[in-house]
């Protein structure tokens, strides 16, 4: 059976617009019937009929009577209002338990919005609503969240990724072993054991403390420790407290430690040196290139989450080993993408 009258071309429709609305309530004021009026402007009868209905407002007369007429402004404020109101419904819709656990570990906990719903992913958590990081960033941006804003974002901000500068050659420490000669395979981030170490320092005119901190290239462990000072003989001293500490255990955890070129760490003998047996090495430390801090990127991401706590300006030497440990502990149980959201200290373990 052959339908010869069937149209298959999509059938465009097209919005009244301002100007059109003005030129109607003028037909309409000239008794014009909704025929005549969608004849001049070129529209089905309907849509003009529907128009009509939509901005007719009742109207005050001088003799303090009522008349019912339309008004264009009126019809174009309802229209964009309507407009305003189209789109899907809000995936999170009345899923109060969820926007409740959203915003604990956001605003409570610190997470990033990815770092919650990989979370929830991950360990199977139930909610009657499920959705993705995209469309948490997109509710966070329109302030469906009655507490969550940009500001309690770790990082928000679409930047292309930089392209990396020619390395230089550290004239000042020259004596030291650079990252050129650092094995291949440390690269490929396969083997525990291997880690970048920097540090956080305070308030300039303040007590003078910093942070040691020690990122594992494989699972992102964490080591903070404070010391009264940005000198070498505290980075030795910490040091020497984790060989101790870890013992028989110490070659294993730490064979090597990447650093920038930074004065506190230019003692590589030194640093390199065992606390237990003088005669022996207890781990490689290599340098990264000046100005190269991408060579040490995973400490450098480990450090920008330590300034969530601890924000430039902030005296380091007012924060006691509890403030300090509180962030340890975050970091390692902290949800990392890169490890399917598993932690630094489950992948650890």
């Amino acid at each position: 059976m052959s339908l010869p009258n069937i149209n298959t071309k999509k059938r465009g429709f097209k919005h009244l617009t301002e100007r059109e609305r003005y030129q109607l309530e003028i037909l309409v004021k000239e008794k014009k019937s909704p025929k005549e009026i969608a004849a001049a402007l070129g529209r089905h009868r309907r849509t003009i009929e529907r128009e009509i209905a939509r901005g007719t407002v009742r109207m005050l007369n001088s003799d303090l009577t009522y008349k019912d007429s339309y008004c264009a402004d009126a019809g174009q404020r309802k229209y964009e209002q309507a407009a305003s109101n189209k789109g899907a419904g809000l995936k999170i819709g009345h899923d109060h338990k969820l926007a409740a656990h959203i915003e604990k570990r956001i605003i409570k906990d610190k997470y990033s919005p990815d770092a919650v719903i990989g979370e929830i992913r991950a360990k199977g958590l139930k909610f009657e609503t499920e959705i993705c990081t995209k469309t948490l960033y997109n509710y966070i941006d329109k302030g469906i969240f009655a507490n969550i804003t940009n500001k309690d974002l770790p990082v928000k901000r679409h930047k292309k990724k930089g392209s990396y500068k020619r390395v230089r050659v550290a004239q000042k420490n020259l004596r030291g072993t650079s990252i050129e000669e650092r094995p291949a395979h440390i690269e490929k981030r396969e083997e525990y054991g291997h880690w970048e170490m920097d540090c956080v320092v305070g308030k300039r005119g303040g007590s003078g403390a910093a942070l040691l901190v020690l990122t594992e290239r494989v699972t992102r462990q964490e080591i903070i420790r404070k010391m009264p000072d940005k000198t070498q003989e505290s980075v030795k001293q910490v040091l020497d407290q984790l060989e101790r500490r870890y013992g028989e255990r110490f070659p294993g955890s730490f064979k090597t430690i990447t650093v920038d070129n930074g004065t506190e760490f230019l003692d590589s003998k030194g640093l390199e040196t065992s606390v237990i047996d003088p005669e022996k090495q207890r781990f490689k430390l290599y340098y990264a290139h000046p100005y190269s801090s991408w060579e040490r990127g995973t400490n450098e991401n480990a450090n920008k989450l330590i300034r969530r706590f601890i924000p430039k300006g902030t005296d380091i030497g007012k924060l006691n080993h509890k403030d300090i440990q509180r962030i340890e502990d975050w970091m390692n149980n902290y949800p990392r993408r890169i490890h399917g959201y598993r932690t630094p200290k489950e992948m650890a373990a």
